[in-house]
């Protein structure tokens, strides 16, 4: 072939990122393909819309159909689930590989997605669906197939991160460092897939479906956003040596794999306790390889495009050479565990009367229910008075790693207990 033709649905941000490195490196990417990369149209829903001046508007077309069906290579940028799942099934039907950053699709419908890619002898690539231009799937697609992979566990949402990072570093409020994310780009008009998880547990399936060889869908993602996290426990977990960040975790258990996104307790001399900003970062521990991390830009136009032409170039040279990405591997079949039987170390903050004994009391509650507490922290300086106004004072229990059905029974017997004025807050920990 002397030349593939792309396809691009979608010209925003991605987009034309992806257009102009399309034509500013087209002589090192032919060498690198073993073909010219020819951008045959650009598929969008408005053509008279304003554009970057990179664009050449003569490639726009509102005809997404007729584009793919004259394409070797179609590029999904479009997001969401339709009508981009029926856009990627039309190039299959073509023959057309595809190249697509849609983390939500691959998380709903992936395992149709991989069956037509097959059936129809063609690839499907999708570097850009997690964390931009850092390329932990290739890295689990193919560098580490090699090796048993235990756990993958990171900082897979920019916005998230940036939040936690300005009320950890500059102590903002909540809102007013979303105000801040807001105004410079990096959080939606509306956050809700940023900081309720959603956008991190999208992530967290497919890094979870490519770690352990088994299909993980969004739906088996345990999720909780950062909406509820306050100054307060900023300050506690600085106290305490800890950073908070949003972590996306999957790990192969005996039994399983347990997959969840929330609010983490992170060690300062921990990999991820460095990522600040709205950078990403993932930890993945293998057998052999060890402890390994990946980190860059997770998000942002040029970054991310960065990763699409990786794979545009893999799957180009696949048509002009022969052979095929690799193809889904699911062998292990392995159960994702429900919520209530993950494990875990967890956090507790719980307000108790300030009287002699207590701190037998609320050691027993958590015994009852076999939770071993590895330390409990009383803060002098926390001793308040409750609603009642009984003298309270406030204590932080840290747990060994428990079954989270066990500690939520823990946290309802104290909630009901008379010398408990308030669970504070539970989160996990994790481990160095």
């Amino acid at each position: 072939m002397d030349s593939v033709r792309i396809g691009l649905l979608g010209c925003g941000t991605v987009g034309t990122q992806v257009a102009r490195l399309l034509h500013e490196q087209e002589d090192d990417l032919a060498a690198r393909a073993g073909a010219r990369l020819s951008l045959v149209g650009i598929a969008v829903r408005n053509v008279q819309a304003p554009r970057d001046p990179v664009i050449d508007r003569a490639l726009l077309t509102a005809d997404a159909r007729a584009l793919i069906a004259q394409s070797d290579i179609v590029i999904e940028l479009i997001g969401g689930i339709e009508p981009a799942r029926t856009y990627i099934l039309d190039a299959f039907a073509h023959g057309a590989s595809v190249v697509t950053g849609n983390k939500a699709l691959l998380a709903a419908h992936g395992p149709e997605l991989y069956d037509a890619a097959a059936a129809a002898n063609v690839d499907l690539y999708y570097e850009a669906a997690v964390a931009g231009a850092v390329p932990v799937v290739y890295g689990l697609r193919e560098s580490l197939t090699g090796d048993r992979i235990t756990a993958v566990l990171g900082i897979v949402n920019g916005t998230t991160n940036y939040i936690l990072d300005e009320m950890t570093t500059r102590g903002l409020s909540f809102d007013q460092a979303l105000a801040d994310a807001q105004r410079l780009g990096y959080a939606e008009a509306d956050p809700s897939a940023d900081v309720d998880g959603l956008d991190a547990a999208a992530k967290c399936a497919i890094l979870a479906s490519l770690a352990f060889h088994s299909r993980v869908s969004l739906d088996d993602v345990h999720v909780h956003g950062i909406r509820n996290i306050t100054a307060d426990d900023i300050a506690s977990a600085t106290r305490h040596g800890y950073v908070v960040k949003l972590v996306a975790t999957a790990r192969r258990r005996r039994r399983g794999i347990e997959a969840h996104v929330g609010p983490t307790l992170v060690p300062r001399n921990h990999p991820l306790a460095g990522v600040h900003g709205p950078f990403n970062a993932i930890v993945v521990e293998a057998e052999a390889a060890d402890r390994l991390m990946f980190y860059g830009r997770g998000a942002g136009g040029a970054p991310t495009a960065s990763a699409v032409l990786s794979d545009v170039v893999a799957a180009a040279s696949h048509k002009v050479s022969g052979g095929h990405a690799p193809r889904e591997l699911i062998y292990a079949d392995l159960p994702v565990l429900s919520p209530d039987q993950s494990e875990s170390r967890f956090q507790v903050e719980v307000d108790v009367e300030d009287t002699i004994g207590v701190l037998t009391k609320v050691a027993s509650v958590f015994a009852r229910h076999d939770v071993s507490i590895s330390s409990v922290w009383q803060d002098a300086e926390e001793k308040v008075v409750d609603a009642t106004g009984m003298p309270v004072c406030r204590l932080t229990v840290t747990t060994h790693v428990a079954n989270q059905a066990d500690l939520e029974a823990t946290m309802e017997e104290l909630d009901e207990s008379p010398f408990v004025s308030g669970v504070r807050h539970v989160i996990r920990v994790e481990e160095s």
